[in-house]
């Protein structure tokens, strides 16, 4: 009996060094580059981290990259120095709980705080009367359908939308089928802390890599680079909360899919098959899956400029 409470609690140890505390990976020169390129402001006492630069002369136009889950601002590296000679000014944040932002926690994170964490940064960068272009990943769908509503619906604050492109964000809550991790992260109180310390790298690349093409996986240099952002201020803590975002696209649904399907504002959706959609869609290479602007960011960018150009 007594060797058997010995090989227990040797088995708990390492489980319990674990639960307890892993140190983050070391920012990347990558990272490190990204991240001074940026800067912050400061919403409702949060330090959020936004990227702009100024590109083609002669141009007014603005293009804002909202990102998905559970990413950061640096899925749009590969098509960020092309839309830079598109557009005047290229903008992208991390959202409240994500990338170098700050990740509060207790908190409840919501699409409508998001929604206003972009209409925040707006106003910061004085682009309040700007009309703007919406280019948006996974759940930066959600906030961007959420910011279309507060257009056309006149809300105090709202951006004025030039254009909307969406790209593979589970829009219709009915045809999107979380992982069953992320069910169990959503929806289970009692284990989510648990596992929201115990997930670890391992974990975390195999289950972002089934969502990526089987030919056009990331480096291993770019898989740590994701995992590093979601652990860099403890951001792996804060996941079950944020993952709360599918349970909302599930109870407003009307208002968000009521948004797509009246909007008057061009709208345009690259999608990789089978994914439903509706308006304007361009479908990419069977190959490419989840993450079309890493994984094919010249087909990525050949339907987003013909989109953006055809008005």
């Amino acid at each position: 009996m007594r060797e058997w409470w010995l090989l227990v609690g040797l088995l708990c140890i390492p489980l319990l060094a674990v639960y307890l505390h892993i140190p983050p990976p070391q920012l990347s020169p990558a990272l490190l580059t990204w991240r001074s390129a940026g800067a912050f402001f400061t919403f409702r006492s949060n330090n959020i981290f936004y990227r702009e630069t100024y590109g083609a002369v002669g141009s007014s136009d603005v293009v804002i990259l909202l990102h998905g889950f559970p990413t950061s601002s640096l899925d749009w590296y590969k098509i960020w120095e092309p839309l830079n000679r598109r557009f005047n000014r290229v903008i992208a944040l991390d959202f409240l709980g994500f990338g170098f932002s700050d990740k509060p926690r207790p908190h409840r994170y919501s699409i409508f705080e998001q929604a206003s964490v972009v209409e925040a940064l707006v106003s910061h960068l004085g682009l309040t009367e700007q009309r703007v272009n919406l280019l948006s990943h996974d759940y930066g769908d959600t906030v961007a359908l959420e910011l279309l509503y507060r257009s056309d619906h006149n809300r105090t604050g709202h951006l004025t939308i030039n254009s909307l492109c969406l790209s593979n964000g589970g829009i219709f809550p009915e045809t999107h089928h979380p992982r069953f991790l992320q069910k169990l992260l959503k929806d289970s109180s009692f284990l989510s802390p648990v596992l929201t310390r115990l997930t670890n790298y391992m974990v975390f690349s195999k289950g972002l890599g089934d969502v990526f093409g089987p030919y056009t996986q990331p480096t291993d240099a770019e898989f740590l680079d994701m995992w590093t952002g979601v652990r860099f201020n403890d951001g792996n803590l804060v996941m079950d909360s944020i993952l709360q975002f599918i349970n909302q696209r599930d109870e407003h649904r009307d208002r968000w899919v009521g948004a797509l399907t009246s909007t008057f504002i061009p709208e345009s959706i690259p999608f990789v098959p089978p994914n439903p959609m509706l308006s304007t869609v361009s479908v990419l290479d069977e190959h490419i899956s989840h993450y079309p602007q890493l994984e094919d960011p010249t087909g990525f960018l050949n339907a987003y400029f013909s989109f953006i150009n055809a008005f």
